[in-house]
């Protein structure tokens, strides 16, 4: 399993389990263009010539029916190095529904549901372009773009289905340098696979890359502003706009922040204890129901009945009825991506009373929700662009097996259940062929128009100490606080949070500072 900073909404993450569906933006006036572009702090991105982007900017999107009622598509133009545009470009996917109707039209919604890796595309045309309040789709026109190297967006690719079924198999609790070998074996041979079907694309797929096509985006759509609601890793592609076009920051809200200070080992022992948090939480409400898989006395029990299950599953994988079996790096990434929504925690408790009993097909069937693997075999190319960004973006957390086995103690001190499994899956950019083009800084954003930035208290991915972070590191950053369990807060039943926000977007007013929901 490898889980680095794998961000995403819970409607995102779970969708494919069934689990659950659970200042104005001037939009007619001129465009602005590349002129205030800026650099951001602590990146080696290189500068842009401004002139040789102006044919992106004016660029005009021939939009035409793409099959599924109600939207439309296009596709960007955009430069694939921004330091040399006029060698090559690249083709990203957008989609948009127009605004409804009734009152003024505000101008351009854009959304993005995290990942890195989750397709953009997808996520408007399946829940956020239907599913989000009626009133911000009355004022706004949804739109999507995939961003670079995802989905629909010349997606990188590195293994076929069948060496991912292997990769997502290699045991990542290794007992002896024979399973540590096997697991590096498995990170390098992805590695290589990415180099060798991806090459071109591989280098310039950074968040700060994806933001600079944000901009385009925006002034192709003819926003003077960007109107904006991105969740999990989207709060930090949004964060990177807002630190690259302050001036242009119209209605930012990011939803389960992340914090772009953090190095990549403290990044994924915090994501580490956050999941600790969500499991915690989901035992105490398992506990009290009969039947509980995992005991019925004790937050502490149920701990350590997990923990024997993984053992047990390490020393002989589960039969799931197919030719996959369950092995404990699937039922951990089972276990984990249940923990987005607590309205998975029903699954979870069948899959693992299943699987105690000896089946283990329920977690597997989380698991490939989790990885985004279709039944016939084939994987949609998330967890390619997952580690291709996250790669570009921060140094590897670890150069080699030597440093995870003196952090392991440290990730099992924030969580007893996961701690081993996610130190070792933090080891997936040791051997990247391409080398990290970010570093971790703060990001002010100094002159941006208010931004929203939204925490879930017992948030398992993103976890909350990170949106405090963040939205004090920003100058204009205005903190609320979802108090409660899950990924991301909004337009997850919280009326309180939907309220603020909702506002927000259709007046331009920020909550007060410091305002709690639950």
């Amino acid at each position: 399993m490898d889980s680095r900073r794998l961000l995403r909404t819970s409607a995102t993450a779970l969708a494919a389990a069934g689990l659950i569906l659970s200042g104005c933006t001037g939009g007619n006036d001129a465009a602005a263009g590349p002129s205030s572009e800026r650099k951001p702090a602590a990146s080696s991105a290189s500068p842009v010539s401004e002139a040789a982007l102006r044919g992106y900017y004016t660029q005009k999107l021939a939009w035409s029916d793409c099959g599924v009622p109600g939207f439309e598509c296009a596709t960007l133009r955009a430069p694939l190095d921004y330091a040399k545009p006029d060698e090559a470009e690249i083709a990203l996917a957008v989609s948009r529904v127009r605004a409804t109707g009734p009152g003024k039209r505000l101008g351009s919604l854009l959304v993005n549901p995290g990942g890195p890796g989750g397709s953009a595309v997808g996520y408007l045309q399946g829940y956020a372009g239907i599913g989000y309040p009626a009133p911000i789709r009355a004022r706004y026109d949804m739109v999507a773009v995939d961003p670079r190297g995802v989905a629909r967006s010349e997606p990188v690719e590195c293994l076929t289905g069948p060496q991912m079924d292997a990769f997502t198999q290699v045991d990542q609790t290794p007992d002896d340098d024979g399973e540590t070998a096997a697991l590096t074996a498995s990170l390098k041979g992805f590695a290589t696979g990415c180099a060798q079907r991806s090459a071109k694309i591989l280098p310039h797929v950074s968040t700060v890359e994806a933001a600079r096509d944000m901009d385009l985006l925006r002034a192709v759509l003819g926003d003077r502003k960007l109107t904006y609601v991105g969740a999990s890793y989207g709060t930090f592609l949004g964060a990177t706009y807002a630190e690259l076009f302050p001036s242009r920051v119209g209605r930012l809200v990011l939803d389960g922040a992340m914090d772009p200070s953090l190095p990549a080992e403290d990044l994924n022992r915090d994501q580490t204890a956050g999941f600790e948090t969500a499991f915690r939480s989901f035992a105490a409400d398992c506990v009290e129901k009969a039947g509980c898989p995992l005991g019925t006395k004790s937050v502490a029990e149920a701990t350590d009945n997990l923990r024997d299950f993984f053992r047990r599953v390490d020393a002989r994988p589960l039969p799931t009825g197919e030719s996959r079996a369950l092995t404990e790096s699937l039922a951990t990434t089972g276990v984990i991506a249940a923990m987005y929504d607590e309205g998975a925690w029903p699954t979870l408790r069948e899959a693992l009373t299943r699987a105690i009993g000896g089946q283990g097909a329920g977690l597997l069937a989380l698991a490939d929700s989790y990885y985004e693997r279709e039944a016939d075999g084939t994987y949609a190319n998330l967890m390619a662009a997952n580690a291709a960004v996250n790669c570009l973006d921060l140094p590897s957390a670890f150069t080699g097996p030597a440093e995870v086995e003196k952090a392991v103690s440290s990730f099992e001190k924030a969580s007893p259940v996961f701690g081993e499994s996610l130190a070792w899956a933090s080891l997936n950019c040791a051997y990247w062929p391409s080398p990290a083009t970010g570093r971790p800084h703060r990001i002010t954003a100094k002159g941006a128009a208010p931004i929203v930035v939204v925490g879930t208290t017992r948030d398992p991915a993103t976890p909350y100490k990170w949106a405090r972070s963040l939205a004090s590191q920003l100058s204009s950053g205005t903190l609320l606080t979802y108090e409660g369990d899950g990924h991301t807060a909004y337009g997850r039943g919280s009326d309180c949070i939907d309220t603020a926000i909702n506002t927000y977007l259709l007046e331009g007013t920020a909550p007060e500072e410091g305002k709690r929901c639950s």
